[in-house]
């Protein structure tokens, strides 16, 4: 049986790499991982125990290691791999050739999409332009937590490494279409700024924003009296005729949930914590708050 090197990271590789295992254990020549100090959970530790307990050969990115397959698939890789030996076969989290680029799967969750999924591509030169090898695709409803969308593209990853593990695994170069660049989109990187709240959205716009960037990300943020936020639930309730709408601003307190003004609508914040310490903010300090963007704070 042919080799594979595995290029993966976070919760959507680990669980690829187990269930390759499971069906194909003879078939993982290297898994090579990284850490993402943007995640709380990386899931590196336990792609690394993993390997150790099967005794599958593991490589940090930062060792540079060398490449020996023919192919080489990746999960949740974001940089390039140059190597003009071996044929590359990335797994991007989007239907392609919707959401090239960066963090598809949270792009499609802020946006409201009924339809999520996985394609693997042949790499090119362009970032996820590459040649189409097949997509699996599962609906959602919403709410949708981002941790239960990664569930769900968890199973469409597994399924699709599957297939095509299994035609290389007898020899089979799976064929692939050309992606139609005529419908082609993308999805930016994001940084701390894109974690802030922009009130002036609609409040089940705002709400989506937060439950898409929650764990295993670092969570919506605000800033109040010079302060850093993390709102991790929210929710919208019946919105009122308010003759000086300001955007941000707490309108009432419903128990000890603040209830915030939106472009359109109310939000209640159900859960926010201190970003320094970590600790919950609830009932605030001030009935009279503000909730403002990063403008004034330095960093999180």
């Amino acid at each position: 049986m042919k080799k594979l090197t595995f290029f993966i990271m976070l919760e959507k590789g680990f669980e690829v790499l187990k269930a390759v295992y499971r069906k194909y254990p003879d078939i993982i020549d290297t898994v090579v991982c990284s850490r993402d100090k943007n995640i709380v959970k990386d899931y590196y530790n336990e792609i690394k125990s993993f390997c150790r307990q099967k005794k599958i050969p593991f490589c940090d990115r930062l060792s540079k290691p060398d490449v020996r397959t023919k192919y080489a698939i990746t999960i949740s890789w974001r940089w390039m791999i140059r190597d003009k030996n071996c044929r590359l076969i990335i797994l991007h989290d989007s239907i392609l050739p919707k959401y090239r680029g960066f963090n598809p799967l949270v792009t499609a969750l802020i946006k409201g999409d009924k339809e999520v999924g996985v394609t693997a591509i042949y790499a090119a030169e362009g970032y996820d332009c590459g040649d189409i090898i097949a997509s699996s695709k599962s609906k959602i409803t919403y709410p949708m937590k981002i941790q239960e969308a990664i569930r769900i593209t968890i199973r469409n990853y597994s399924a699709l490494t599957l297939k095509i593990v299994g035609y290389l695994s007898r020899g089979i170069e799976p064929s692939a279409a050309k992606q139609k660049e005529s419908l082609a989109t993308y999805s930016l990187w994001r940084d701390e700024e894109d974690y802030f709240i922009d009130w002036s959205n609609k409040a089940g716009d705002i709400r989506r924003f937060i439950d898409a960037v929650g764990f295993p990300y670092k969570g919506a943020a605000v800033a109040a009296a010079g302060r850093a936020y993390r709102v991790l639930q929210a929710e919208e309730v019946k919105d009122l005729q308010i003759e000086n709408r300001t955007p941000g601003k707490v309108i009432m307190v419903q128990g000890s949930k603040p209830v915030v003004v939106c472009g359109q609508g109310l939000l209640k914040i159900n859960e926010i914590i201190d970003e320094s310490t970590g600790r919950t903010a609830l009932p605030l300090k001030n009935f009279r708050t503000r909730f403002k963007g990063c403008a004034g704070l330095k960093t999180l």
